[in-house]
């Protein structure tokens, strides 16, 4: 029997959720699953992110940063692309293979060609994070920071601090668990 998530009232995945399963291939030629990661990352990010949306571009940089920074304490990253490609052929899945390759990308890139993962986590726009514990639960959805507009502006770093406090072992202390993400519109079919 398919195991239910469930939503709130705006669509997305509600906190203390487990991690909807996937099985996505990725850009560099591997398929990845959630099970590829349980039991051994001690926090998953899950960012639905595409090549051509400015907010996404604008993030690109600090998901990258952040993806070094973290993967050798043992927290995973994963950007997902759902958009439709034949509408924005940009995010088609032989460009993406050609920017995580330009950009370097420290962390799997998956398409979700059926887009049934973004509806599984109700992911809105691009960028747009879903963090889980250890566990696979949900802990953190939202922005990665409070200024997509300006790295150097930045006050609050949710994703960074929600990050933090799993590693320190106090999910609890997660002080801001839920931000509006900013970006483009998952692109449907």
């Amino acid at each position: 029997m398919a195991q239910q998530h469930l939503h709130d009232a705006d669509g997305q995945l509600a906190l203390g959720q487990p991690a909807p399963p996937f099985d996505l291939p990725g850009t560099d030629g591997k398929t990845y699953s959630l099970e590829d990661f349980r039991g051994k990352a001690r926090a998953l990010a899950v960012i639905f992110s595409c090549n051509h949306c400015p907010y996404a571009i604008m993030s690109e940089d600090r998901m990258i940063a952040l993806g070094k920074e973290y993967r050798d304490k043992g927290v995973q990253f994963i950007l997902i692309c759902s958009n439709d490609e034949v509408t924005y052929p940009q995010d088609s899945f032989e460009n993406m293979k050609k920017r995580a390759r330009g950009k370097g990308y420290p962390f799997p890139y998956l398409r979700d060609e059926p887009q049934t993962l973004a509806h599984a986590y109700g992911a809105k726009v691009t960028p747009h994070v879903f963090l889980f514990d250890s566990d696979l639960k949900l802990c953190y959805r939202g922005a990665i920071d409070d200024n997509i507009n300006n790295p150097n502006a930045v006050k609050r770093h949710y994703l960074r601090d929600a990050i933090e406090a799993l590693l320190a072992g106090k999910p609890g202390e997660i002080e801001t668990d839920r931000t509006r993400a900013v970006g483009c519109s998952i692109k449907w079919k």
